[in-house]
């Protein structure tokens, strides 16, 4: 079996067990579980020291599965999806698929699709949407290479993915997209 592949193995074993994953996102090293289940989110959400009710994104992967989480999702957003260069977040309506303590106050969720390969494996293979939040306690700064992560966030886990950690590659944090009035997209940050 390749590396690769045992990674995504190993991840899912723990993402299905319900427990917190440290992994390699398509933007920075980011803090996971499935976002289905309260009891992984408010995990995660204790080892961030994060409030619940703060807002996480969650990886989905595709548009048949970002309608899963989202109440509402206007005409356009298939063709924004098919046009994208980079990760994007799209903020939406949540559904009552996702956990509670993703939903922002004003009930929207964060989702993106992920072009990164071992997120869209991940998400493909879980079958339901991953958290994906950074790995960092609220107010550090955010990691953008596995070297750059808290030691204490690192113990914390239940599962450290070792696919990249010696990449130093940086990226942008990803764009996002708030559905406006009327369903029209509307940049937030680009």
């Amino acid at each position: 079996m390749n590396f690769f592949r045992q990674e995504v193995d190993s991840a899912i074993d723990v993402l299905i067990a319900q427990q917190v994953i440290l992994y390699p996102t398509d933007t920075v090293w980011g803090l996971g579980c499935d976002a289905e289940v309260p009891r992984a989110v408010e995990k995660l959400y204790k080892l961030k020291g994060r409030a619940e009710g703060t807002p996480s994104i969650v990886l989905v992967a595709d548009l048949e599965m970002l309608r899963r989480y989202a109440a509402e999702v206007p005409a356009e957003l298939e063709a924004a999806l098919a046009a994208q260069t980079r990760p994007t977040t799209y903020i939406l309506p949540a559904s009552r698929a996702v956990a509670p303590g993703l939903v922002a106050p004003d009930g929207t969720v964060g989702l993106r699709v992920p072009q990164d390969e071992f997120c869209h494996k991940l998400v493909r293979r879980l079958g339901h949407g991953l958290v994906s939040t950074s790995a960092n306690k609220t107010g550090q700064p955010t990691p953008a290479i596995f070297k750059e992560v808290d030691p204490a966030i690192v113990r914390g886990v239940d599962y450290v993915v070792s696919w990249r950690q010696d990449d130093e590659t940086r990226t942008a944090p990803s764009r996002i997209v708030r559905l406006g009035a009327g369903g029209a997209l509307e940049v937030v940050r680009d």
